[in-house]
Parts: C-alpha cells; sequence; structure tokens
C-alpha cells in the first residue's frame, strides 16, 4: 500500500474513519473505479484496530427518482452490515438552477463530521482518526486534534483533495492508486446516485 508518511505510526493504536460521502462517491466517479464498499474498508483499515466508522450522507428524495431512492437505500442497508458502521444522515437540498436542471446539495456533512472527530478526539476514542475527503475546510480541526496528540490520515483521491489538507495531516493515503490497483471483479456497489 503506498502510504506518505511524515513519522512512523504504531499500529496497535485505535483507529476511526470519518468518510464525507458525497465526496468519496464523486471522486470514485470522476475516476471511473469501481470497488465493493468493504475494499475501501480494507484500503484505509489494513493492519489498524478499526474502533468505529463513520459515514456523512443523505437520503434521497424518493419523488425525484424512486428507482435510485430504492438502490441508494439497499446500499444504505449493506454499508449497515459493516461491523463498527455509522451512517450519519445529513440534510438534501434540492436546487432548481435557472435553466430548470434540478440538482442536489447535501448539506451539514461537513459540520457533523468536524463535530464527531473533535468531539471523539475530546473523549479520547481513538488515537488516529482517517479523514477521507478533500476539503480544506478540515484543517482548524486537523490542528486541534493534533494539539491533543491524534494523529490524522488524510485518505485523498488527487485532483478533488486540498494539497494544504494533506500537508496538515501526519500521514496520507492516496485512495485513486490503491483502488486503481484493487478494481473489483465484482463492479460498483456504490449506487448511480450516493
Amino acid at each position: 500500500m503506498e502510504i506518505e508518511e511524515k513519522d512512523n505510526r504504531n499500529l496497535e493504536n485505535r483507529v476511526m474513519i470519518f468518510i464525507d460521502g458525497s465526496n468519496l462517491y464523486n471522486s470514485l466517479k470522476k475516476y471511473w473505479i469501481k470497488v465493493r464498499f468493504q475494499e475501501i474498508i480494507e484500503v484505509l483499515g489494513k493492519g489498524k484496530n478499526i474502533v468505529k466508522i463513520f459515514y456523512y450522507t443523505a437520503r434521497l428524495d424518493i419523488a425525484f427518482n424512486k428507482e435510485k431512492y430504492l438502490k441508494h437505500e439497499k446500499f444504505l442497508g449493506k454499508l449497515k452490515e459493516i461491523p463498527n458502521f455509522n451512517i450519519v444522515l445529513c440534510n438534501l437540498r434540492k436546487i432548481v438552477n435557472r435553466d430548470g436542471i434540478i440538482e442536489f446539495m447535501i448539506k451539514g456533512d461537513d459540520v457533523y463530521l468536524a463535530n464527531d472527530v473533535i468531539k471523539s478526539a475530546y473523549e479520547n476514542s481513538y488515537d488516529v482518526a482517517i479523514i477521507v475527503s478533500g476539503d480544506e475546510d478540515f484543517l482548524p480541526i486537523i490542528r486541534t486534534v493534533r494539539a491533543l496528540g491524534k494523529k490524522v490520515t488524510n485518505a485523498y483521491f488527487p485532483k478533488t483533495s486540498s494539497y494544504l489538507l494533506r500537508k496538515a495531516c501526519d500521514s496520507s493515503i492516496n485512495l485513486k492508486n490503491e483502488l486503481k490497483n484493487k478494481e473489483s471483479k465484482y463492479g460498483r456497489t456504490i449506487p448511480d446516485n450516493y
């Protein structure tokens, strides 16, 4: 596994994984990576003591597309089968553009993720946090939890990630490289719309 590290990590440490679901979905789609979700967890958790995984997403609008809604619900059901996996449901905002095109945005996911990283650090629930996101907005929380003695790893995709975010962390994992090498023979299990 290609891991860029600034210092050595003790693999006996308690690890919590915080996944920005929208960022992960859009990055996988951008790079045409088709893997089972369990394979993503295996890449992130290889040789680590994972105590909890958080996945931030929103329920889809059943009235807009019932088929996608049902696929997404099935996907969330499969995620719930993963040990120590927690789905954090955020708000889905419907936006109608001037040209009439409807878009959806997940709102509040970054705030929930940031809150869980900081709260769990103060509760001493982990030694290492793995943040799956490319969002530079997480820089302040990374500084805060590192000041508490916690290690932080950024799991990222190159063109959807902030260089400053990666540099603020103790280590990083290039998910594009790791998952491209592990592309599943089973095909995509991440639904067409997260």
